[in-house]
């Protein structure tokens, strides 16, 4: 990719923008840092506000790969949001583009702005669950003179998204279209909020009688979804372990379970969701005991990075298939390659994904060996052992 096709011109300046992780086959993924929203609300930013706007007391959420946040730095913004990849890309692009990266504060989805917010940007997510969670908690930092300004790109803005900023925040209009892109405006209403965030949500563990809690951005939040009750269902045939890590853990139910089987075994959570890992953690406790958290981690991460070689005996896997709105299975590849690495001679990869994806094909290539563990109509478990 040419370094052309990385500028992002911005009517703040100009910034060299990658995605982050960068593809390990391939160079860089053939894909912007930014897309039409991006730019879309610089633009309207530029030319309808006066910016003049005091360290801290201005809040970016959901910014993918600081697109926004190095436009903005001038206004030492705080960047929320759950992605920890993201939050990694933000800080890349900053140094790439020789900023200081204290011009930008990242905080996690779950940790309120300290100040009262002047301005509020958002880049509107793909799960309307954490859109709504985050408009909750940012009421107790804004007021009737805040502006709140949200963008997105026309097919992920749909009449519920605009009914949640009318609902929790105050009345909302949007733009016209352009690029097919769109802005949202919203006049908080403090003295109309009613209702609280309904997150975390729980269900109780069928067989179990554990309840599982789940925040706004953890996937199935709502119920315990098909591919993970398959491999709950071949659990017992788990091979003894010392080190078990639960990558991709999400409300962390694989690795909770593993431990329940194994309680001497020691038990790392991953995943670069940190309502994910927030709910692993609680989810753990309130089965097992405080106790259990004692041998184990809670990790943000990218897959696997700077684990250990030959430091785990079995991983557990769940893996997405996507990247924010960017469908595809580089993520799982990654996923398999590190799987590889961190695993002693010996160890295991066990992997519940849908039968189209063919990950047994892959895991072939990478192993040299791959065995079906269980199976449904829609679903496969699959195990491959670590030879070398």
């Amino acid at each position: 990719m040419s370094a052309d096709t990385n500028l992002f011109d911005t009517p703040f300046g100009g910034f060299s923008l990658h995605r982050y992780p960068p593809r390990k086959k391939g160079g860089q993924a053939p894909l912007r840092a930014w897309d039409a929203a991006d730019e879309y609300l610089l633009h309207w930013l530029h030319d309808n506000q006066d910016l003049d706007v005091a360290n801290n007391r201005s809040l970016i959420c959901n910014d993918a790969f600081g697109a926004l946040s190095l436009a903005l730095h001038h206004l030492h913004p705080v960047n929320q949001g759950d992605s920890w990849l993201a939050h990694r890309a933000c800080q890349e692009n900053l140094a790439h583009n020789g900023m200081s990266g204290d011009n930008v504060v990242c905080i996690d989805s779950l940790t309120t702005p300290e100040q009262t917010l002047a301005l509020v940007v958002i880049k509107v997510p793909k799960t309307l669950a954490l859109l709504e969670d985050q408009l909750y908690r940012l009421r107790p930092r804004i007021t009737e003179n805040t502006c709140v300004v949200a963008a997105g790109m026309t097919k992920n803005i749909h009449t519920s998204t605009l009914k949640l900023f009318e609902s929790i925040i105050g009345p909302t209009r949007t733009s016209l279209a352009k690029k097919k892109a769109r802005l949202i405006f919203c006049q908080p209403q403090p003295q109309q909020w009613q209702h609280q965030s309904p997150y975390p949500s729980y269900y109780t563990l069928e067989n179990s009688g554990y309840r599982i809690g789940n925040h706004a951005n953890v996937f199935s939040r709502a119920n315990l979804d098909i591919g993970t009750r398959l491999m709950l269902e071949h659990m017992n045939a788990l091979p003894g372990a010392d080190d078990i890590i639960d990558l991709g853990c999400g409300n962390g139910l694989l690795g909770l379970m593993a431990k329940a089987r194994q309680p001497e075994s020691r038990v790392g959570f991953f995943d670069e969701s940190y309502m994910a890992l927030a709910s692993a953690r609680e989810n753990l406790q309130n089965a097992l005991g405080p106790d259990a958290l004692n041998d184990c981690q809670f990790l943000a991460n990218n897959c696997l990075e700077g684990v250990a070689t030959a430091s785990a005996d079995l991983v557990l896997n769940n893996p997405p298939f996507h990247q924010g709105n960017v469908v595809g299975d580089h993520i799982a590849w990654q996923m398999f390659q590190d799987a590889r690495r961190v695993l002693k001679p010996g160890g295991q990869l066990w992997v519940i994904g849908n039968r189209h994806l063919n990950y047994h094909t892959k895991l072939k290539k990478l192993f040299g060996n791959c065995r079906v563990q269980g199976s449904n109509r829609k679903f496969v478990v699959l195990v491959t052992t670590c030879r070398t």
